[in-house]
């Protein structure tokens, strides 16, 4: 009969390799009305900032949410993500596919001169500033913060990966490039990336660069993923060996350019709602 040591052992590892999480982490704002959607504005560093809140219309006050942002790309807005302009699909399509039994909240903040440069890390404040009051105001997990974005939107995606890898538990990010800095970068934290090998505005050796980043802090086995070859209107999407769980690393290599919602030959509608909830939904 085994020991009470070895089970109480093999419990640790099964747990120590679950990307589940063990104990919810509800926020501040769990019981109070929901009042709070809607635009928001704030100050940080000095300058006017604005954000959206979306709110599901079955929101329990009670149960604590996911807490999903949505970066738009250069000369676009908040207001492009949530509305689903400009060929954006509504906070890029997650909404729908978020109604589970935990549900999500979503935040589609503007950037300043329409982009995220993140000057001396002005960008990450006004998350931090923007995580702090949606919490005190809604219940959300704290241990499932998600944030994903198109080009500029995915490069302060990739920001927040690298500098706030302990707050946030995964990213995806959708073609984007080194444009909002990666202050710290060595932490783990799960992530999404997504790249076309045509883009002729961020090339994809970019996307490769800040996914090998990860591949690396993650542990997982280093490796050259295939790509489909241009003309064939394909995808090749790659999930890392060695990562675990805990920390995975999915990438996906598409025949096409830069688009926030790519289409795959013979296809009505895009991969990327379906692949980056695939990813996030996993957490839980």
């Amino acid at each position: 009969m085994p020991s009470i040591f070895a089970s109480v052992s093999a419990l640790l590892l099964l747990f120590s390799n679950c990307a589940c999480i063990l104990a919810v982490k509800p926020s501040t704002g769990c019981g109070k009305a929901a009042a709070f959607g809607g635009n928001r504005t704030t100050t940080v560093n000095g300058k006017q900032r604005w954000y959206l809140v979306k709110v599901p219309d079955n929101y329990n006050s009670t149960r604590p949410h996911r807490l999903i942002f949505t970066f738009h790309g250069l000369a676009d807005s908040g207001a492009t993500v949530a509305n689903g302009q400009k060929s954006y699909l509504p906070y890029y399509g997650l909404p729908p596919l978020a109604n589970d039994d935990i549900g999500a909240i979503f935040v589609a903040p503007t950037g300043l001169n329409t982009g995220w440069g993140n000057t001396g890390g002005e960008d990450l404040l006004f998350v931090d500033d923007m995580v702090k009051t949606v919490e005190e105001n809604l219940c959300i997990n704290q241990d499932l913060r998600f944030s994903t974005g198109f080009s500029y939107g995915g490069a302060m995606s990739y920001a927040i990966a690298c500098s706030r890898a302990k707050q946030f538990r995964a990213v995806a990010v959708l073609s984007g490039g080194l444009l909002s800095g990666c202050t710290g970068g060595n932490d783990p934290i799960a992530y999404y990336g997504q790249h076309g090998l045509g883009d002729p505005l961020l090339p994809i050796a970019q996307g490769r660069q800040m996914r090998d980043k990860f591949v690396k802090n993650n542990g997982c086995t280093s490796q050259t993923p295939q790509e489909p070859r241009s003309g064939q209107g394909t995808m090749v999407k790659t999930k890392y060996a060695g990562c675990g769980e805990v920390y995975p690393v999915t990438w996906i290599a598409f025949d096409g350019s830069h688009i926030q919602t790519p289409v795959l030959r013979g296809e009505t509608q895009t991969f990327a709602a379906v692949e980056t909830w695939e990813f996030f939904k996993q957490f839980k």
